[in-house]
């Protein structure tokens, strides 16, 4: 027996002198740290106007202007001549507007407009409507300012065919009109016009065309007449968690400077032409402004109607037809014959010509002018865009009010009728619909009855969300939303949002959602029967959970790319997982930092993760009760974590997750500067992943 102690105590030795040896090497080896953030651009929280009538209204991005090369009247009508102006052209018969045609959206109705046998892939041509705010230039991103992109077409062999950029120069000196312009817009002499200088103004010009007076724009604005029930309709669908459209093409300009796979199937590498580490198939996620004048679509043109676009996406995108790798936003949904018609609708609200300009009648080459094109989706795009009163809507002179829902009314009435600071009241019932809130500053209220029962809004597992709101200072509580097939409650872009008093089950991916939103309390919540988090903040700021129960999901509690949060007081149990700190590559917000997690209690979340093929929420190891993933900066603190199987706590990197394929790590991986302390374990264990920091 002694000698079997003796042999245990050896071990035992030997064990923590190797420990003790593996530290004192770690300790001398530089840890590893991820690159700073630029707390000025992280891209956490809401983008919303404040004060503002609708949570709807988003501030423009700055625009690309260089300072060498402002905007002026001058520079601009120069630009917008030499745009119409075949003389750039190789052999004066092409010029800018003939792929770029403003009656056609600035694009040229054909699906591709590279010539088959070009050193180029064929692609179709991008519109150029609010290209001022563009980062990314081109289909696969290859320039970064117009006037980089500006030479691209007119040197290309298969476009304008300009093989000596100063012979094309030459051409304009000899115009003296030309002479004159290129004098007042830059002080220019013939002699001191050089290819570079066309550029400028061609992009200058470019930077004219603005879109920002569509019909959702007034919308946006407070005017909620603006658009159509069935646009209204459509705008909740954009912007729901099922579609996930406004993913990525938010407002305002319904475009992004990111690159995406959507599984179109062709040859074309996209972003891996251009740099190293680009995913073959990824382009640019262009701007939906005035898409209903631009078709056809796609890189390569390969859908012509606005109806294919959006069967593709229903469908999954190219996930139906077997493509490798799409983009984790691009997902099946179900759309009936009415939804379809109504997300339709709502595109066709994008359309705004008001900064049109003039086609010249003549050009100072006097060479052939494009001629105007009928375009018949403008007549389309007036019908759609007609607008529509709400009926019996509240007198805003009056000043805040309250609103029941009356028998037989749906919530959707009542809420239409609604201003700013107005209350919504819904009385005991069993609702079947799904509810858009835009206007700000409302309080959407259940009333119980004498049992104390919530009113019900019941998906009957059709309806994608219960609530969908866009508004600042939203307030919603007292409410059993069940059966729904992706959200409880989403909240897009918002500031000051309150979620309280909710029962969420069944509601496909998450409970409660806010996303991209600022200052929000979310408490008194309970969550059940979710396949991905029952209380779910992603791309937020100081954001607040509390006093919540969350059972039977896959996890309890997500703060994704959240800036800033508070989880404390919450009972999390029988999940897959109990509360997840995770930062995310390729999302608008670049952080995940600065939460306190304390006083919550962790236990037993053993069940299988029951998460859709493809979803993020597969990488979550069932049993496990904290995850941290990629954070930083963050404190778990004085809670009680009990019978997690896996683990009680856990901390990752982003790659030692073995989710993440490098080329899509746009975000530091490690997880820095984390604190766990007074915490209770009972059996469960502590994990930390390599490569990571420790706390």
């Amino acid at each position: 027996m002694r000698r079997v102690l003796r042999s245990l105590l050896w071990i035992v030795g030997v064990v923590l002198a190797l420990l003790l040896l593996a530290f004192g090497v770690a300790a001398a080896v530089p840890l590893e740290s991820d690159p700073p953030i630029d707390m000025a651009n992280h891209g956490a929280g809401s983008s919303s106007v404040a004060p503002a009538m609708s949570g709807l209204l988003r501030a423009f991005p700055a625009e690309t202007a260089p300072s060498g090369n402002p905007t002026t009247p001058e520079a601009a009508e120069l630009g917008r001549l030499l745009f119409f102006d075949p003389v750039l052209s190789q052999n004066d018969d092409i010029a800018c507007a003939t792929c770029h045609h403003p009656d056609l959206g600035f694009s040229d109705g054909r699906p591709t407009s590279v010539t088959p046998g070009g050193d180029a892939p064929a692609r179709n041509a991008l519109t150029l409507w609010n290209v001022a705010y563009a980062r990314n230039l081109f289909w696969d991103g290859r320039v970064t300012s117009l006037e980089e992109q500006a030479l691209v077409p007119l040197t290309h062999a298969d476009e304008m065919g300009v093989a000596d950029p100063q012979t094309m120069v030459a051409d304009v000196r000899a115009i003296p009109e030309y002479v004159a312009l290129f004098q007042s817009a830059y002080g220019l002499s013939a002699d001191a016009i050089t290819p570079e200088a066309v550029t400028r103004a061609l992009a200058a010009f470019q930077r004219t065309l603005i879109s920002d007076d569509s019909p959702f724009d007034r919308y946006a604005a407070g005017d909620f007449d603006a658009l159509s029930s069935p646009q209204r309709r459509g705008l909740a669908i954009f912007r729901s968690g099922a579609t996930r459209c406004f993913e990525c093409h938010g407002a305002p300009t319904f475009a992004s400077d990111t690159f995406r796979v959507i599984g179109v199937d062709s040859d074309d590498p996209g972003r891996a032409g251009v740099v190293a580490d680009g995913v073959f198939g990824a382009f640019k996620v262009p701007t939906l402004r005035n898409v209903a004048l631009s078709a056809p679509y796609m890189h390569d043109g390969s859908m012509s109607t606005l109806e294919e676009v959006v069967d593709f996406y229903r469908d999954g995108g190219g996930r139906a037809h077997g493509f490798a790798q799409v983009d984790v936003f691009v997902n099946p949904f179900e759309l009936n014959e009415q939804e379809r018609a109504d997300l339709l609708a709502f595109l066709y609200a994008l359309t705004d010509e008001r900064g049109l300009p003039q086609t010249p009648p003549t050009v100072p080459s006097g060479l052939p002018v494009v001629a105007p094109i009928d375009n018949p989706a403008r007549a389309v795009a007036a019908a759609h865009n007609a607008g529509g009163a709400v009926a019996g809507a509240a007198d805003d002179s009056g000043g805040p009010g309250t609103i029941t829902v009356a028998p037989g009314e749906t919530i959707q009435a009542a809420v239409d009728r609604a201003r700013p600071g107005d209350t919504v009241e819904i009385p005991y019932g069993v609702y079947h619909e799904r509810v858009a809130v835009d206007v700000s500053d409302l309080t959407l209220r259940g009333v119980a009855n004498d049992a104390g029962e919530w009113p019900v809004l019941d998906g009957q597992g059709v309806l994608s969300e219960g609530v969908i709101a866009s508004g600042n200072n939203f307030t919603v509580g007292n409410l059993h939303v069940r059966n729904y097939t992706d959200n409880g409650v989403l909240v897009e872009g918002s500031q000051g949002v309150h979620f309280h008093d909710i029962v969420a089950e069944n509601t496909g991916t998450y409970g409660v959602y806010p996303v991209r939103s600022s200052d929000v309390v979310i408490e008194r919540v309970t969550v059940s029967g979710v396949d991905d988090a029952g209380i779910y903040a992603g791309q937020s700021e100081n954001v607040i959970v509390r006093d919540s129960t969350a059972f039977g999901n896959v996890i309890g509690i997500e703060l994704e790319n959240t800036l800033g949060g508070e989880v404390y007081n919450n009972h999390l149990y029988g999940n897959s997982n109990g509360i997840l700190i995770v930062l995310l590559p390729q999302l608008t917000s670049k952080i995940s930092s600065g939460a306190k997690i304390y006083n919550n209690v962790v236990e037993d979340n053993n069940i299988a993760n029951f998460a859709p093929e493809g979803a993020t929420a597969r990488i979550v190891p069932p049993g496990s009760g904290i995850l941290l993933i990629g954070a930083d900066n963050n404190e778990v603190y004085d809670n009680t974590i009990t019978g997690n199987k896996t683990a009680g706590l856990a901390l990752f990197s982003l790659t030692g997750t073995g989710a993440f394929n490098e080329n899509e790590l746009d975000v530091g991986p490690l997880a820095e500067g984390n604190y766990a302390h007074g915490n209770v374990y009972e059996l469960s264990l502590i994990h930390i992943s390599e490569p990571t920091r420790p706390y």
